[in-house]
């Protein structure tokens, strides 16, 4: 087909770090973006260009935009990390057929959008365009961390965060493998649905003496795996009261507080870790075999029902300046980007 030598994007404003952290809320993206008219990008050796169909909007997008990230912003460049959409033009045997894709080169929140043709993932056609958006940021990642479950040898395992679609996900594996897992949710009202999904049980943090109840949980379920996307005080509380040989895995910072590491000398003597997890390098670093087994196991859970996207809303691109912001404010759901409204 012949490309436009235009399109519609949404493009940062700025280039490289900002040197602040203040979260993954956003309540007006004109400091940091611009819908503009662009050129639509030229592939080069390796790339391929892709007419999106759907972008997803994460957590990660939000802190990148605002440079607080761990990769520095361009500025010129369009935003947004992940979607789903056809590939119109590259050296690559997919052309013409829809897949999902991490944008590599120019971002998501565009007509097109631009990444290595080695990251296409082909979708099969049952597969819903909410799900083909957004199946490589959160369910890969989901998959990837309950590896780390599944290799602890843990009959339970903690999340945080466990209202978000990602934990949502992490709560479905824990129950299809016979896995408890405890969710941390910060709403009573979020409690029912997450035990309803496979939470053996939930920590309200808004409840009075969460961390009493969380070492109640913890006596009979016994975790040794703290998924943690918060990074605050009482996730700091909740690993040091959990059981010796417990890995602390941070893949977020939601809480801008600094917690305090109190009993430090845990990791000395009871063999307690803290690490960070970045799906970036996990897709490095893991066995390339690894990443195709995950994706046919990811699009069978979505086209099975043992995996859902909460959708709290889909904002054409041509408003998503103005009715973005209100839509990543919603408690539950996931946010897209629809570049052809």
């Amino acid at each position: 087909m012949t490309l436009p030598n235009e399109m519609t994007a949404l493009v940062q404003l700025h280039d490289g770090y900002a040197g602040t952290q203040s979260g993954p809320n956003i309540a007006d993206l004109t400091p940091f973006l611009e819908k503009r008219s662009v050129a639509v990008p030229t592939p080069g050796k390796g790339q391929a260009v892709i007419k999106v169909n759907l972008a997803a909007v994460n957590p990660s997008d939000i802190h990148f935009i605002k440079g607080e990230y761990g990769q520095p912003r361009v500025k010129g460049m369009p935003a947004g990390f992940e979607g789903v959409g056809e590939v119109v033009a590259g050296e690559t045997p997919l052309k013409g057929q829809r897949v999902s894709f991490f944008a590599s080169a120019s971002g998501s929140w565009a007509e097109y959008a631009m990444t290595d043709v080695t990251t296409l993932v082909p979708c099969r056609p049952d597969l819903a365009d909410v799900d083909a958006a957004g199946q490589l940021v959160n369910p890969l990642t989901a998959i990837a961390m309950f590896d780390i479950v599944k290799e602890s040898g843990a009959d339970s395992f903690v999340l945080n965060a466990a209202g978000s679609q990602l934990g949502k996900l992490l709560i479905a594996l824990g129950r299809d493998h016979g896995v408890k897992p405890i969710a941390v949710v910060r709403r009573s009202a979020q409690a029912e649905s997450l035990k309803a999904l496979g939470a053996a049980a939930v920590i309200v943090t808004g409840e009075p003496d969460p961390l009493g109840a969380a070492k109640t949980i913890f006596e009979t379920l016994k975790p040794r795996v703290l998924l943690d996307a918060v990074g605050d005080q009482f996730t700091s509380d909740l690993f040091f009261a959990m059981p010796s040989h417990t890995r602390w895995v941070n893949y977020g910072k939601l809480s801008m507080e600094a917690p305090a590491l109190s009993q430090l000398g845990q990791l000395i003597f009871q063999s307690k870790q803290i690490e960070g997890f970045w799906l970036t390098r996990w897709m490095k670093e893991v066995d390339q075999a690894r990443i195709p087994q995950a994706f046919v196991e990811i699009q069978d859970r979505f086209v099975s029902g043992t995996w859902k996207t909460d959708v709290a809303g889909i904002v054409p691109l041509s408003e998503a300046m103005d009715k973005l912001p209100a839509v990543l404010a919603l408690p539950d759901g996931k946010a897209f980007i629809d570049p052809r409204a």
